[in-house]
């Protein structure tokens, strides 16, 4: 049996549980609560950028790297990381948008098209801000983009190379990237390759149940749902993400995302298909799992 889990926002945001601890913690004691209407300040003064960490047109989002709390600028001052994210539109808002005399600056007209900025009032052009402070070193080396590299697991390589690298390093199992999901109470189910035919009733249940309850919930049918399980996961406890097939999630993509239905398919006609074939994923090319495969393929 699966829990189905839902968090509102639409991407991965990268604060681990520590510094969502620690942040609430500080506004605790702050006396601010977490949700408050009223007016805030950041935790910090000043913010000079050092350095645009990742940026993202598509998403509409920008890391940044700053220097905050420093005398006179002199150089001594805090790390901390912002990111800024522009909210999605609110169906019930979007209106507003456009009623009355919105301020417009024309960017290009051609017959029946034509292309304008408009200007939303206050109330409509917030901006998620997302605040990492102090930061750390390894904030800054999480955050920051990185290229990615294609590699090519093997079976072998798997219970040679990957399986013991993900012991050594005591990898978590918070949920930090949830949209929607079903996560499997059983415990002991890492990932894909841990997979056999005995879990086929499990994988069918989870299938079944996850789009029905989505059904009820949301009146989403299932063959408007992409459903499918990460690999590499982004943590090692069987878990399988529901997406509305419109939605380009991240991590959908076909270097990554493995289809339950397909999944218990290949289960159903070779019961070690994903013990024994090559599983092909992206990796960041600080990720020390990357070089241990490097090295185990090249001798």
């Amino acid at each position: 049996m699966a829990d189905l889990a839902t968090q509102p926002s639409k991407r991965k945001r990268e604060l681990d549980a520590e510094e969502a601890e620690a942040a609430s913690t500080e506004a605790k004691e702050a006396g601010v609560e977490n949700g408050t209407s009223a007016p805030v300040r950041l935790p910090f003064s000043g913010f000079r950028v050092k350095k645009v960490l990742r940026e993202s047109a598509r998403d509409k989002i920008i890391f940044l790297h700053g220097k905050v709390n420093e005398a006179s600028g002199d150089g001594d001052g805090e790390d901390a990381i912002v990111i800024l994210e522009k909210t999605p539109f609110q169906v019930e808002q979007v209106a507003q948008l456009l009623m009355g005399s919105p301020e417009l600056q024309l960017q290009f007209s051609n017959d029946i098209y034509s292309t304008y900025h408009l200007f939303p009032p206050r109330q409509l052009s917030d901006v998620k801000t997302t605040v990492v402070y102090p930061a750390t070193e390894k904030h800054l080396e999480k955050y920051l983009r990185q290229d990615l590299h294609l590699v090519r697991e093997t079976g072998a390589d798997y219970k040679n190379v990957t399986l013991p690298h993900l012991e050594s390093q005591s990898l978590s199992i918070q949920l930090d990237d949830l949209y929607l999901i079903a996560i499997c109470h059983r415990r002991g189910i890492r990932s894909l390759r841990d997979l056999t035919p005995e879990h086929l009733p499990l994988l069918r249940n989870i299938l079944r149940e996850g789009q029905e309850a989505i059904l009820q919930r949301y009146g989403v049918k299932g063959d408007r749902l992409r459903v499918y399980l990460h690999y590499l996961p982004s943590y090692y406890h069987l878990h399988v993400h529901f997406t509305a097939l419109g939605f380009e999630a991240p991590g959908s993509a076909v270097e990554r995302a493995h289809l339950l239905a397909e999944v218990i398919e290949n289960l159903e006609c070779d019961p070690e298909h994903y013990q024994r074939r090559t599983l092909t994923f992206a990796l960041r090319a600080d990720d020390p799992l990357l070089q241990l495969l490097h090295e185990a393929q090249r001798s």
